[in-house]
C-alpha cells in the first residue's frame, strides 16, 4: 500500500502536465465565445480514448506499478480533460444566441467521450491479448 504523499506528488505533477496541454490545444485551436468549441471537444474526446487504454494497460499490464494510475489516470487525464469547460461552452453558445450550436455541442461530447473511451479499452485489450498469444508483434 502506497503512503499518501507519493500518490498525492504523483497526482500533482501529472495535473500540471494535464492542464498544460490543455491550455496548449486550447491557445492552438481558439474560437470566438459562442462559437463550436474544437478545441474542447478534441481534449475532451482524446482524453477519454487515452483512459480507456490506459485502464486496461493498468489493470492487465502494468498490475505491479501503483504510481501510473495516480499520475496518469488522475493527474495527467484529469487535468487534460475538462467537462467543467464543456459546461462554459454550451452556456456560452446559449448566451451567444447559439441555441442550436449549444445542442449539438451538448450531445456530441458525452457520446464522443463515452464511445472513445470504449474504443480506447476495447482496442487496447486487443492489442494486449493478441500480444500475449504471441501474434500481436
Amino acid at each position: 500500500m502506497l503512503t499518501t504523499w507519493p500518490v498525492l506528488a504523483a497526482v500533482s505533477a501529472g495535473g500540471v502536465l494535464g492542464a498544460l496541454a490543455r491550455h496548449a490545444i486550447a491557445t492552438a485551436l481558439p474560437h470566438p465565445p459562442g462559437a463550436f468549441a474544437w478545441s474542447i471537444l478534441l481534449v475532451n474526446v482524446s482524453g477519454c480514448l487515452l483512459i480507456g487504454v490506459l485502464m486496461v494497460l493498468v489493470v492487465e499490464v502494468w498490475t505491479d506499478r501503483p504510481l501510473v494510475r495516480p499520475f496518469l489516470g488522475v493527474g495527467v487525464l484529469g487535468g487534460y480533460t475538462t467537462f467543467s469547460t464543456y459546461a462554459v461552452e454550451v452556456h456560452q453558445a446559449m448566451a451567444a444566441g447559439r441555441p442550436a450550436t449549444a445542442l449539438l455541442y451538448l450531445a456530441i461530447t458525452p457520446a464522443a467521450a463515452v464511445l472513445a473511451a470504449w474504443a480506447g479499452a476495447a482496442l487496447t485489450g486487443r492489442a494486449v491479448r493478441a500480444f500475449r498469444r504471441g501474434d500481436g508483434g
